[in-house]
């Protein structure tokens, strides 16, 4: 069995980071265990007055007890970083227990519509820039990249300024992009890959479904990054992780007032489960 760590918060009401990753990557058939960066009784998304509690000085004395066992991992996996002294500690991780075969992925989970999430400042990017350049994969959404680079956001775009956008990510060190929620029109909207070492490219889309649940970020990445560490193709593990956030959105539909603090994954397990087949 394959086996991968994930580094991110736990929220505890809301279904996202952890409590998203973990049943999704294990329901793969991936073993995986956690590193929690901080606990929030919320995420930080249409919630206030959340509580937030670091874990900062856990994340060393997790991995030298780790060290003491020899334990591997096949991927890495990072979400939502609370501030640069995490980054810092995860960067030393990946120093630690990464070798030749480890995919190191890297979801940087700091921004979305334009804006920074909550709590961050305007240096955190290019703390997160760091990370970034020791990743096998990055996973942005296009506020992500934009703050990645210091480059104004935009909505209006086309390939050829999405494949500039890509290739400025790799020449900042990672080697492969995954740009999430981009659109070539107002009908549909998907991820879009590219291999900075082959100049590779690959756009996978649905359509558009104009509603927004939080911790749809969150279903998309950790199902990507369950899929590669499972030995798929690029190509089919981003047709699973589309098809299956949508899955998921389609399912929420029906109670998008009172549930658009994250979206019923739990109840599409079993259609993923066939994806993979």
């Amino acid at each position: 069995m394959k086996r991968l760590v994930t580094i991110q918060d736990i929220s505890c009401f809301g279904k996202c980071s952890i409590t998203v990753a973990l049943p999704l990557i294990s329901s793969m058939g991936v073993e995986c265990a956690i590193i929690p960066t901080s606990v929030l009784s919320t995420h930080t998304g249409g919630f206030k007055n959340f509580t937030f509690r670091d874990l900062n000085e856990d994340i060393p004395l997790i991995a030298n007890h780790w060290q003491e066992y020899n334990i591997k991992f096949d991927s890495i996996y990072t979400g939502y970083l609370g501030n640069k002294k995490q980054i810092d500690y995860v960067i030393d991780f990946i120093s630690k227990f990464r070798d030749e075969k480890t995919l190191v992925f890297v979801d940087p989970a700091m921004a979305d519509n334009g804006k920074m999430y909550a709590g961050f400042d305007k240096e955190f990017p290019s703390h997160m820039a760091r990370l970034c350049s020791l990743a096998d994969i990055i996973v942005p959404n296009i506020t992500e990249a934009s703050f990645l680079l210091d480059i104004p956001y935009t909505e209006e775009y086309d390939e050829a300024y999405i494949l500039d956008v890509c290739k400025k990510l790799t020449k900042m060190g990672a080697k492969k992009v995954i740009l999430t929620g981009i659109h070539f029109g107002n009908t549909t909207q998907g991820a879009y890959f590219y291999d900075g070492e082959t100049e590779k490219t690959y756009y996978y889309d649905r359509d558009t479904i104009d509603v927004a649940f939080h911790g749809t970020g969150d279903t998309f990445s950790s199902v990507l990054c369950a899929g590669l560490t499972k030995g798929y193709s690029i190509e089919k593990a981003i047709q699973i992780a589309v098809d299956f956030t949508v899955l998921a959105i389609q399912k929420t539909l029906p109670d998008k007032e009172t549930h658009s603090y994250g979206v019923k994954f739990e109840e599409c397990i079993p259609e993923l489960i066939e994806m993979m087949k």
